[in-house]
């Protein structure tokens, strides 16, 4: 009897085409460079900021791929909830930005859960809709980390480069990352301050020689160090500025000279007025040595 030959059916032959997809996938995915170093860095902050806050806030989501986001923060008191929720959003870094009185912003980079934690006081704000600068970058892209030389003579100021690095450094290899490099993130230190810069890389060859400039994007904004913590947004204290000076110290200087000037205003106007209205009263013998 002829022997009859079993077709094979849909679902086999489903399998064998996923199959060879999955061996071509291999074959591409040879020169990828696999994701190893798995840095995520958690981006969000408190109820309460005011728009030119956030908006700073999203101009560093947009810098940083590896990034993940959160819902504003409704506590002040208790910031080690932070270190559970970058858990839940499987994140060893986050960047917290809490605000007081609605004007004053501060800045807590920390290594969660265990810490250590860097507490700033953010000051000189300028987000990119501000600035309306000409560089640009592309979305995605990883970006170069420039540090001052000042930021290797001090212990705590190594600790704070080393900080940064884990924070603002996209990993090579990051799945939401583009394979370009083509902006650098600056960190200057000057007047016992961190000022942050973001430059586009351009490198321009009309001359006929190709030179490398650098085209602000923005954002701008300047750090100054309050306190470095042993814990995850809390614990010892490790490092304590004895220059900082806190806003509500220097809004009570301001208001207390202020209140010395009017009040100065006020007592040389008593006095101009009195002096006009000075005079002699005059009696009987005023004529006697005429």
């Amino acid at each position: 009897c002829p022997v009859i030959s079993k077709m094979p059916s849909s679902a086999d032959r489903q399998t064998k085409t996923k199959k060879a997809e999955k061996g071509k996938e291999k074959k591409k995915d040879d020169n990828v460079v696999p994701f190893r170093n798995k840095q995520r860095v958690l981006v969000f902050g408190t109820r309460g900021i005011t728009a030119q806050q956030r908006h700073l806030m999203l101009d560093l989501r947009r810098l940083l791929p590896h990034s993940k986001k959160d819902p504003k923060l409704d506590i002040k008191d208790n910031l080690s909830v932070i270190n559970s929720i970058a858990e839940m959003k499987s994140c060893n870094n986050c960047i917290f930005f809490e605000t007081r009185k609605y004007q004053d912003l501060y800045m807590w980079v920390s290594k969660a859960p265990n810490g250590p934690t860097a507490k700033f006081h953010v000051t000189n704000i300028h987000t990119m809709s501000e600035l309306k600068l000409t560089g640009n970058c592309l979305l995605g892209s990883r970006p170069l980390l420039s540090f001052d030389k000042e930021f290797d003579r001090t212990p705590y100021n190594q600790f704070l480069k080393e900080l940064f690095t884990q924070a603002f450094g996209t990993p090579k290899g990051h799945p939401k990352s583009k394979p370009f490099i083509d902006h650098i993130l600056t960190f200057s230190l000057c007047d016992r301050r961190i000022w942050f810069r973001n430059f586009q890389i351009v490198e321009d060859s009309s001359n006929g020689s190709t030179e490398t400039k650098l085209v602000e994007i923005g954002p701008r904004f300047v750090l100054q160090l309050i306190r470095i913590f042993n814990g995850g947004f809390g614990g010892e204290t490790l490092f304590q500025n004895i220059n900082f000076i806190s806003p509500n110290e220097v809004r009570r200087y301001e208001k207390k000279r202020t209140l010395e000037y009017v009040d100065r205003v006020k007592t040389s106007q008593v006095s101009k007025k009195l002096k006009k209205e000075e005079h002699f009263v005059l009696n009987d013998y005023s004529d006697v040595f005429n």
